[in-house]
């Protein structure tokens, strides 16, 4: 029997894929409308990818065959929503990322802010966190952190050598940034002390105690890494994908708004949110994990200079490593400052833009769109040399000269290019077109109806709740292309801005802190040891919660002037929503 039970589970993606498809059958075939057959499209997909039993980016493809068999949208259109403006974006953002990745730019930002803040505990602390959320905003947050976590652990076992451990000096000059799982390489540690310097036994009980204070602080360390390249990725449009997720549906959903999403605005409301969750996050990995004693935190009175000067100089190794900027770092970093500036005055809406003034339509609006922008930028990285123009000789065909390769090759790009979150993306927007066009999106939200009567601040709260709890368990992307959709709809139905549920409920998709299956960030600093699924739990759960309180203090605070939430907007009217421009102004400004 338990052999049976056994081939069931090793054979279970297999049995879900072909059983689920027939469980749900009796929904289109009893129930023969568009509607019925779009939701059995979004229920099939949506149970797929929270299963895992195919892979995410296979199951985002069943759009392109169920929708034109079933009569919701020709194969044509569905095609087209695999790569629209938004996700020629996140291909344009991503490499120009890549190129940072490749030439080490990243690197170098960090350890240079980290030698200015210190390493006195809490200052370390926030400094890691700065650093590794500020890298989130413009490079993946997998590969910040896959950076960050071994130069924190590197740090962190300089400042725990003991002060006669002349160990010190030779991991001053040891280049590898890695640090074994902390109680074991503290009991080594003692072990050859032990050898060389026998130690009295009166001091062993503070000697466990400071032992304990290490991994304690270690734990914090590591968590503040991950947890601040989640926090980081909300800053910016393309920091992380559900932001663009959301701007991807709006687009889709409502094809008249007039640009509503873009860098600036979304930079304008999502970078305070960012810094004021960082600091709330600091402080509480500091009371966690350091305790209350502030003086000691912040080194006060401390009598551990020697440690720090070793772990300060272990930084300065490192920056030494480096060598001077090349002209590679140079270019890529002149290139980087012009892909921002053009990303925030291309049409800023508080002034004219570039983007306003020589690429506009005939009613003003900008015709060039961010995704313009990376992908220009991204092609001069791939024309600029990476040294110097001049040649130089071909080592592996001697007497043959050769010319510098480029800032980024089609080979870096096609190995680091998460292309299955492209196609993600793609089958999240094919679902939300196939949602409006079969009617499911407007019988979702006549359902929704009666929560007109519940408070809108009440309704982002207990959504946001429900977005931060789901994505701890499914992907963030996928969360956010389910729930997106049936957002908007209930939003248009309750008279409310659609942003005003849309943008909350998309931040709290990347607050996924409890579980180290919840986000690659977590996943990476679990695998470094020192960490239990518990502790990860109890320092994330107050965490969301902090988060979700954030993300509804900015909604109803300075995201009304960004995103004009005071009235219901023209672009989101239908004709189930005529009603709105009599209720708008009160609907949504009643309670905020």
């Amino acid at each position: 029997m338990a052999t049976c039970w056994q081939g069931l589970w090793a054979y279970r993606s297999y049995l879900t894929v072909f059983f689920l498809p027939i469980f749900l059958l009796p929904l289109p075939i009893v129930i023969r409308t568009k509607e019925a057959y779009c939701a059995y499209a979004i229920i099939l997909m949506a149970l797929l990818w929270c299963t895992e039993a195919l892979p995410l980016a296979i199951t985002a493809l069943f759009p392109i065959i169920l929708f034109p068999m079933m009569g919701i949208m020709d194969a044509s259109e569905v095609c087209t929503e695999y790569f629209q403006d938004t996700i020629v974006l996140f291909v344009g953002g991503l490499m120009v990322a890549i190129a940072v990745e490749r030439w080490n730019l990243h690197k170098r930002i960090a350890l240079r802010v980290l030698l200015i803040i210190g390493v006195r505990p809490a200052l370390l602390i926030l400094g890691f966190m700065s650093v590794t959320a500020f890298l989130s905003m413009w490079v993946s947050n997998t590969a910040t952190t896959a950076m960050m976590v071994p130069i924190a652990h590197a740090v962190l076992e300089q400042l725990h050598e003991a002060p006669t451990d002349k160990g010190a000096e030779g991991g001053r000059d040891n280049p590898a940034l890695e640090l074994q799982e902390p109680t074991s390489q503290k009991e080594e540690t003692q072990l050859d002390n032990g050898q060389a310097h026998p130690v009295p036994p009166a001091p062993s009980e503070p000697r466990a105690q400071q032992k304990q204070e290490h991994l304690r602080f270690n734990q914090g360390m590591s968590l503040c890494v991950c947890y601040s390249a989640s926090i980081g990725g909300i800053a910016t449009l393309t920091g992380t994908t559900p932001n663009l997720v959301l701007q991807g549906q709006v687009n889709a959903l409502f094809p008249k708004n007039t640009n509503t999403v873009n860098f600036a605005s979304w930079f304008g409301f999502a970078f305070p949110t960012m810094v004021i969750l960082l600091l709330l996050a600091w402080l509480w990995l500091q009371i966690l994990f350091l305790g209350f004693n502030f003086r000691k935190n912040f080194g006060i009175g401390g009598k551990a200079q020697e440690q720090e000067r070793a772990a300060i100089q272990i930084i300065r190794t490192q920056c030494r490593l480096l060598g001077p900027m090349s002209f590679a770092e140079k270019a890529v970093t002149i290139l980087f400052v012009i892909l921002v500036v053009l990303w925030f005055t291309r049409e800023p809406g508080f002034f004219p833009g570039w983007g306003n003034l020589a690429f506009s339509e005939a009613d003003g609006n900008s015709m060039v769109s961010d995704g313009t922008v990376a992908i220009f930028i991204s092609i001069i990285m791939f024309i600029l040399p990476s040294k110097i123009p001049g040649l130089t000789q071909d080592p592996g065909k001697p007497g043959r000269l050769k010319a510098p390769p480029a800032l980024l090759s089609w080979k870096t790009v096609n190995e680091k290019m998460p292309w299955n979150i492209v196609l993600l993306l793609g089958g999240g927007f094919a679902l939300a077109k196939g949602s409006e066009r079969s009617g499911l999106s407007k019988w979702l939200g006549d359902k929704l109806t009666p929560l007109q009567n519940v408070p809108p601040p009440a309704i982002a709260f207990i959504l946001s709740l429900l977005v931060a709890a789901f994505t701890e368990c499914t992907s963030n992307v996928a969360t956010t292309t389910l729930f997106l959709p049936i957002l908007a709809s209930m939003a248009q139905a309750i008279c409310l801005h659609p942003l005003y549920i849309m943008l909350p409920c998309t931040l709290a998709a990347s607050l996924a802190f409890m579980l180290p299956v919840a986000t690659p960030p977590n996943a990476i600093v679990f695998s470094f040891g020192g960490l239990k699924v518990s502790d990860m739990a109890r320092a994330g759960f107050l965490l969301n919660i902090l988060g979700v309180l954030v993300i509804t203090l900015a909604i109803n605070s300075w995201g009304f002037p960004v995103f004009g939430l005071h009235t219901f907007p023209s672009w989101a009217l239908s004709n189930s929503t005529a009603n709105c421009t009599v209720s708008q102004a009160n609907t949504t400004t009643s309670s905020p």
